[in-house]
């Protein structure tokens, strides 16, 4: 068995739920060797997903669900793919360098770096979407048309493929986009029976660019 795709999945204080958990489900139910018996084990799964937190100590995510992230900045694994989920956190965090930081430091070292809802505003703050086409909730593209005019604003879409940058519309989108990037690494036949194991319809209707970030 291949070595498994380390995914992590950044969590603060009044982070979406479903922003961070659809995609957690998806990734963390695939399974290389179809079947029920094989989601007993993670022997034929292709990724290791964690939640990683900028501090120790539990979150409170939006609607009061407190969660206790996996690893902390200072103690996460190496990272191959980065999912940036949104929430009104995400605002408090658009000033906040040290966030902000790790993203850019983490994001360079990544084979993949992805948003789910507002999680492109923090993307754009750190200039990892300049020149690539990108999406976020209906309700804040025109906010992330001002934190950089050079991203390519995309409405009415699922999530949006950049090459190394992989953004999502709001909220139940991410699942979507979880699951073109498990067809993307893993083949269509892995990313459908991963959707018929979670019974979810999935939306196959995306943009892409071949073009990379600056």
């Amino acid at each position: 068995m291949q070595d498994k795709r380390s995914i992590a999945i950044l969590i603060f204080d009044d982070v979406e739920v479903l922003d961070f958990a659809g995609p957690y489900e998806v990734f963390s139910r695939t399974r290389l060797v179809a079947g029920l018996e094989s989601r007993r084990s993670d022997d034929s799964a292709p990724f290791h997903v964690f939640t990683v937190a900028s501090r120790p100590g539990t979150i409170d995510a939006v609607g009061g669900l407190t969660v206790t992230p996996d690893t902390t900045f200072a103690n996460a694994p190496p990272i191959d793919i980065l999912c940036i989920p949104g929430g009104f956190g995400t605002r408090a965090l658009l000033e906040d360098e040290a966030v902000l930081g790790w993203i850019r430091k983490t994001a360079a070292r990544c084979e993949l770096v992805t948003s789910v809802c507002t999680g492109a505003l923090l993307l754009a703050k750190a200039g990892l979407l300049r020149g690539a086409g990108a999406t976020t909730h209906w309700s804040s593209l025109a906010t992330l048309a001002r934190l950089d005019g050079t991203v390519d604003v995309q409405a009415d879409v699922r999530w949006v493929d950049a090459g190394r940058v992989v953004t999502s519309a709001g909220v139940a989108a991410g699942i979507d986009m979880a699951f073109h990037l498990v067809e993307r690494l893993c083949g269509r036949e892995v990313a459908d029976e991963t959707a018929r194991y979670i019974e979810f319809p999935r939306a196959r209707a995306c943009v892409s660019s071949n073009a990379e970030p600056d």
